[in-house]
């Protein structure tokens, strides 16, 4: 990096108990990954988000929607976690107590190695039926399009939280208890405007922990229990959790 790190970050995250963790596109931006309405380029730029991504596009036109969430599916099997992904995974298997939340649905936090993510927006490598809610982690290649539930052969559709849905409660009750309990929070590449999400940092730091905000949109800075770095998370991440954890050296 080339402004060095805070040394009361550094102890901070050295110090640190439990680590709560929100990351959002900017972490897979950095992987190739556009956001959704950067994706909807070529034959998807004549498409509102309305017509691909909400309850009622679905039920008007299922095919539509399954593809377009195939195309995207296909273009996340091609990307690979970044340094930023790997740094996580790093500092999940150092900390006491480790808390991912992403609104990701790329599921590259997993290929790189988090245990046990908390995707708030679902993941695109997945579907659920339409009917039972059940989740498939794989279904057979079907003349039907979108494929058939094989228990009770309702349409499978995406398993993303699409607009007008909720998020799922289980997912936010632990995203909720995380930010209450947490002594260290690194918000990570997102705006920080979507609710109920954009609350966590918040209320995060409300309950005493130190907040770490790491984007491109910020200016650096350091205050009370709160330090705001305008970088990269390939880049920062890895320094970041190196620092605070360094390697012995070899014998």
């Amino acid at each position: 990096m080339d402004t060095p790190l805070p040394d009361d970050l550094i102890e901070a995250l050295r110090t640190t108990r439990h680590v709560a963790v929100l990351t959002g596109a900017g972490v897979s931006a950095e992987s190739g990954i556009p956001t959704f309405r950067d994706a909807q380029t070529g034959l998807w730029a004549q498409y509102s988000a309305q017509e691909l991504a909400t309850p009622e596009a679905f039920h008007r036109n299922p095919r539509l929607v399954w593809e377009w969430y195939a195309s995207r599916r296909e273009r996340v099997t091609t990307a690979q976690p970044n340094p930023g992904h790997y740094a996580l995974a790093k500092l999940e298997a150092r900390v006491p107590r480790f808390t991912l939340i992403t609104q990701n649905v790329d599921g590259l936090h997993l290929r790189a190695g988090n245990s046990d993510p908390i995707e708030l927006h679902g993941n695109l490598m997945r579907a659920r039926c339409s009917v039972e809610g059940t989740v498939f982690t794989s279904w057979a290649a079907h003349e039907t399009v979108p494929p058939p539930c094989p228990n009770c052969g309702a349409l499978l559709r995406p398993d993303i939280v699409w607009f007008g849905e909720a998020l799922p409660s289980a997912a936010l009750n632990r995203a909720w208890t995380a930010a209450k309990s947490c002594d260290l929070f690194l918000s990570i590449g997102t705006s920080g405007v979507v609710e109920p999400a954009a609350s966590l940092p918040r209320i995060a730091y409300n309950r005493g922990a130190t907040l770490v905000l790491i984007n491109l949109d910020v200016a650096t800075s350091v205050g009370p229990r709160s330090f705001y770095l305008n970088a990269r998370s390939g880049v920062v991440l890895p320094a970041l959790v190196s620092a605070a954890f360094p390697q012995p050296a070899s014998a």
